[in-house]
């Protein structure tokens, strides 16, 4: 797809102004101004905006670092490309780091090579306009969310006390509400009922619903063990059967006394609305991702291609250059792979492949390929296995070998050199537990309640978690194995008794795993 967009070019050679003008006719770029002077340029822009600024670093008056410093206040989202020489490098460098400049292309350039990033530029203008919209509405919808919730709670307080001065008052209530309010004994049967709840339950009868059990009504979607001091119910869903679908309900409980019998109130809420707009958010976090790949992609390739000497030879101090570049394109891509998972994850679209196979293999495979990072510290491997069996699971492999992978590249990270990381096998009837033990940097207590939430990197100076993703995500892998917790309703609570760890400041950490009753059966060795 051909990416076009508005492009501002300010250079006093006009040698280089119409060799650009002519390049990006070629390539079907229309909507171009150019300016021979910085001033005159800066007067244009601000009564037009663009998708591109690219500028000449030495410039007379003003030079480009300058001058894009003066066009980012006046549209703080446009991305802009610095055209410089080789004695100017060090100067591009800094405008990249202090300006957020996007790019320093060197003279004389390769065409292909500043083609893909005025396109790539385009696109991540393109991108930020978009999100910041998207943001905006965001905010927006949660804004009248908040603001609905906060008005629903002060409703059901303001109800809940005047059930408690008489009947009467009571029946004004409940008949008067916007929401299916219910009312039932300390048996669960039901007694009262308002007129919305006749309509959310689909009956038209006075006294259809009473004497029933008020929880046989409702689908519990997560089979979750109802607490009766709960005050509110999440993932629960009715049935209407009038257009045969399921709403989805969130149920706020109070406990009242009337006549000095106890009773329970409960206020349900259609969340239909809530729930979509959720489903929004998501896909457009995922959808974002997914198309963030795509320039990253594009721009490891090109990297590639200067790299292995196809568009030239190039020195060691360009080439050396190029590779911190492409470096730093992997681990944004590896970002972005990771966000994908963690969304699939959550949204209940990634299912588990489970498979029979060799624990031990599995991790000899995870340590081989992790070998070459012990070497800088001279590191090792150290693997026991219980009683020297052979460990055959029933997991889904890839996915294990993801968390081994994240747990292992941890230790190596914290740990000291000349030291030892130890992978401890064990199992208990038919659970299987991992531990992996590193004896570095180790972590404190604030730190291991933090480890495994949504973008945590603990608070310790000394030990970090990188994105934030990897822990969150092997938690994510973990439970879900187990069954005990969906990727999508997981909450920011830390470690669990599933996936855990322990350690003290400069005393070593182990991190653990436990898959429940994936154990098929043991082999001697």
């Amino acid at each position: 797809m051909l990416i076009t967009g508005k492009i501002v070019i300010v250079d006093d050679e006009d040698m280089v102004i119409k060799t650009l003008k002519t390049l990006l006719k070629i390539e079907g770029f229309s909507n171009v101004d150019i300016f021979n002077n910085p001033d005159e340029a800066l007067k244009f822009i601000e009564n037009n905006p663009c998708d591109l600024i690219i500028s000449d670093f030495i410039m007379p008056k003003m030079n480009g670092i300058e001058f894009l410093s003066k066009a980012k206040k006046i549209h703080p989202d446009t991305t802009q490309i610095l055209l410089t020489g080789y004695a100017d490098k060090e100067n591009a460098i800094r405008a990249i780091n202090e300006l957020g400049i996007f790019k320093y292309i060197e003279k004389p350039w390769v065409n292909d090579d500043i083609i893909l990033n005025i396109k790539n530029g385009i696109e991540r203008t393109r991108l930020k306009e978009q999100l910041k919209d998207k943001i905006e509405k965001l905010e927006i919808a949660n804004k009248k969310l908040e603001e609905y919730s906060k008005s629903l709670e002060e409703k059901v307080e303001e109800r809940t006390k005047d059930l408690n001065v008489s009947n009467v008052k009571l029946n004004t209530i409940i008949e008067n509400l916007s929401d299916a309010l219910i009312l039932f004994d300390s048996n669960n049967r039901i007694v009262q009922v308002n007129n919305q709840a006749k309509r959310l339950f689909c009956t038209n009868e006075k006294d259809n619903l009473s004497g029933k059990n008020f929880f046989e009504l409702i689908i519990n979607e997560k089979n979750q063990k109802i607490n009766k001091d709960e005050k509110t119910l999440r993932d629960f869903s009715v049935i209407d059967y009038g257009e045969n679908k399921k709403i989805p309900v969130e149920i706020n409980l109070a406990k009242v006394k009337l006549n000095e019998e106890e009773f329970t109130v409960a206020l349900i809420r259609d969340i239909t609305f809530q729930k979509e707009n959720e489903r929004l958010r998501d896909d457009f976090i995922a959808t974002l991702t997914h198309d963030l790949r795509t320039p990253l992609l594009a721009s490891i390739n090109a990297l590639d291609f200067a790299l292995n000497g196809e568009l030239g030879d190039i020195n060691n101090e360009l080439k050396e250059l190029l590779s911190v570049m492409k470096k730093s394109s992997e681990d944004m891509l590896g970002l972005v792979n990771a966000l994908l998972e963690v969304y699939r994850y959550e949204s209940g679209k990634l299912f588990l492949c489970k498979t029979h196979f060799s624990l031990e293999e599995l991790i000899q495979d995870c340590t081989s390929k992790l070998s070459p990072l012990l070497f800088e510290d001279n590191l090792k491997f150290e693997f026991n296995l219980p009683e020297n069996k052979e460990i055959l699971i029933n997991a889904d492999k890839n996915e294990i070998r993801r968390v081994i992978s994240n747990l292992l590249g941890n230790a190596i990270k914290h740990s000291k050199k000349d030291g030892i990381i130890k992978i401890n096998v064990s199992y208990d009837e038919k659970d299987v537990r991992v531990d992996i033990i590193d004896f570095g940097e180790g972590l404190s207590k604030e730190d291991i309640e933090k480890l495994f939430n949504r973008f945590s990197q603990g608070t310790s100076k000394k030990r970090s978690a990188s994105t934030g993703l990897g822990l969150y995500l092997s938690r994510q892998i973990i439970e879900a194995h187990n069954a005990q917790a969906n990727g999508a309703n997981l909450q920011n609570k830390g470690q669990t008794k599933d996936i855990f760890a322990k350690g003290e400041p400069d005393k070593g950490c182990t991190f653990s795993f436990i898959l429940k009753n994936a154990l098929v059966e043991t082999v001697k060795l």
